[in-house]
């Protein structure tokens, strides 16, 4: 796969797993800086995607020519500026031109304005929520944490969506038994901390057959949630408790902290994708490794493939 170093075991079979298909074709919004452009150029050079680089084609060729990168070959989808591009990404994914999108330059709300536009937009059914597919040291699975980008207060009428979506993504990477665990500050049902009663709420939400496809516990603790030993101490019997492999938190302000918190103290990476549109959407940012942003597009693909008939 060239010179694009995996750093962890993780994101290397998830890359090799999605290399068994053929490339995503991604429309690339606003693609005007270096990152976003070395980003594409790896994910087509380990063969993930077939990029059209949608955006002020000078500005790009300019940021091309500053990085030395070759863009011969590439694709281009001619627009103003970086709200044209967005809704022209968004209008080739509706016309089914292209199976993803990936964030460039642009900010994040501009993007996602497009995308959940009422009219034009990429709604489904679903709400459409965030994931980050982590790589955490001493861990050989990935590790799926959600909301920590885009739903700020979801209610509990919003979560079941935020879970199912995070469910239907750890299928599609791969993850058969898919255990979640519903975070809070305890594991007990504290009628004080809202958090608790929610948990509960989708925890018989899921048995009741409105959330499927995997073993939901809950509330837990973030210790109780991925540490044996603190299971035992509290003596939690528990199929998901201490095993969890999707984290879902409270609020976004919760998640991003966690979610930072492993990368910058744990030093664990993170892919990044939104998730419950009509397309997958890889939303990276300049703080990523390149591995983690080659990560996204092969979970983007992976999640393509799945929908696939």
């Amino acid at each position: 796969m060239n010179d694009l170093t995996v750093p962890h075991p993780v994101f290397k079979a998830l890359i090799e797993r999605a290399q068994r298909f053929s490339p995503l074709k991604v429309a690339v919004v606003h693609p005007c800086d270096t990152t976003s452009l070395e980003s594409v150029v790896s994910a087509k050079e380990a063969g993930l995607i077939d990029p059209i680089l949608v955006g002020p084609e000078a500005k790009i060729r300019a940021a091309a020519k500053e990085a030395k990168i070759d863009l011969a070959g590439f694709v281009f989808e001619a627009t103003l500026h970086s709200h044209a591009a967005a809704a022209r990404a968004v209008e080739l994914a509706r016309s089914g031109l292209v199976e993803a999108l990936m964030k460039g330059s642009l900010h994040t709300d501009e993007l996602m304005g497009a995308v959940v536009d009422s009219k034009l937009g990429l709604r489904t059914e679903r709400r459409i929520s965030h994931c980050f597919v982590m790589a955490t040291h001493g861990h050989s699975e990935p590790l799926i944490v959600t909301d920590a980008a885009i739903n700020i207060a979801p209610t509990l009428a919003e979560k079941p969506d935020i879970v199912q979506n995070a469910i239907d993504l750890a299928h599609a990477i791969g993850i058969d038994d898919v255990r979640v665990a519903l975070l809070s500050a305890t594991e007990t049902v504290n009628p004080a901390i809202p958090s608790t009663i929610e948990a509960a709420a989708l925890c018989k939400m899921a048995d009741r057959g409105q959330i499927t496809g995997a073993t939901l516990d809950g509330p837990l603790a973030l210790d109780n949630a991925i540490d044996m030993g603190a299971v035992r101490q509290k003596h939690i019997v528990s199929p998901v408790a201490g095993r969890a492999n999707v984290l879902v938190v409270p609020d976004l302000i919760s998640g991003n902290i966690l979610a930072k918190t492993l990368s910058f103290m744990a030093h664990a990476e993170a892919a990044g994708i939104a998730v419950g549109a009509r397309v997958p959407i890889i939303l990276t940012s300049r703080a990523d490794s390149e591995a983690a942003r080659v990560a996204s597009c092969a979970v983007a693909s992976l999640i393509a493939r799945k929908r696939a008939p």
